[in-house]
């Protein structure tokens, strides 16, 4: 893993390249002051990954922060054959967990939770220092995204979750599948008058529940779901050094949006080809 921002000649080396002198310096780290700023490629402990990768620190009220994590090939494909993990790797879950590990709750749309199979969080003995001092339970709770609650609550999302999982619908959700839901030992949120979810609303629901560090995780109708109502503050983008072609979708679907909204890379990491950006809004 080698830190590239800001890119320069110097940060820009090569296999088999000296890094400069000022980054050999012994306890030197990189000109912004963060863990990690070797220019020479190594595998970083999840401890550096972690302060890498730390959310804002609260504002008044502890407003909550919404960052997204999503992985694309160079020609754009957020999936392949319906499911990310074929244009991830190792690095990529390693951040993953990295980002799971430092969420009070993932935010994920329904359909993701039936493609990939989506299971509980976990505690992870490497995280529990850091969850423990900011106030966190041991694993983040699922927090799933769904109008119709087509989801079948015998998978043990719903039935042996650390952390009692999120179901975020709609107000004018069928009753029973709202009873259904609530017998697997799923906390429903209503976070919308009609079928749907608003973004916004559903954002504020959780810092509600005390539940400010969100994360994202798709897929892409969440996604731009969330980047329309413009509740999106950050965007962790993995660009896969792959080629898919095909017809598979962005990272971001649903309805253009008025004015193309402006996000500022903020970190840039480079580890076997894999990109792994970090974008926060404007």
């Amino acid at each position: 893993m080698r830190r590239l921002f800001p890119v320069t000649d110097e940060t820009a080396t090569r296999p088999g390249d000296t890094p400069p002198a000022h980054a050999q310096a012994p306890g030197r780290g990189p000109a912004d002051g963060r863990p990690g700023g070797d220019f020479a490629d190594r595998e970083w402990s999840l401890q550096e990954l972690a302060a890498a990768y730390t959310y804002p620190e609260p504002g008044p009220g502890r407003e909550p922060w919404l960052r997204a994590n999503m992985v694309s090939t160079l020609d754009g494909a957020a999936q392949h054959e319906g499911r990310s993990q074929p244009i991830s790797g190792t690095a990529d879950m390693r951040i993953f967990g990295t980002l799971r590990g430092l969420a009070d709750v993932v935010l994920v749309g329904a359909e993701t939770v039936r493609q990939e199979g989506y299971r509980p969080a976990r505690a992870r003995a490497a995280f529990a220092g850091l969850r423990e001092a900011a106030g966190q339970g041991p694993a983040p709770a699922i927090a799933v995204v769904s109008a119709s609650l087509d989801l079948d609550f015998s998978w043990p999302l719903f039935t042996s979750p650390m952390v009692p999982t999120l179901v975020l619908t709609g107000a004018a959700a069928a009753p029973d599948r709202v009873a259904e839901a609530e017998r697997a030992g799923a906390r429903v949120v209503i976070a919308g008058d009609g079928m749907g979810v608003d973004p916004g609303r559903a954002v504020r629901a959780l810092a509600d529940l005390g539940m400010t560090r969100l994360l994202s995780e798709g897929g892409p109708r969440l996604l731009g779901q969330l980047v329309s109502a413009g509740v999106l503050d950050e965007l962790c983008l993995t660009l896969s050094p792959m080629l898919t072609a095909g017809d598979a979708q962005r990272i971001a679907g649903g309805p253009t949006v008025a004015v193309p909204r402006r996000f500022q890379l903020v970190s840039l990491l480079e580890e076997e080809g894999f990109l792994f950006s970090r974008y926060r809004r404007t």
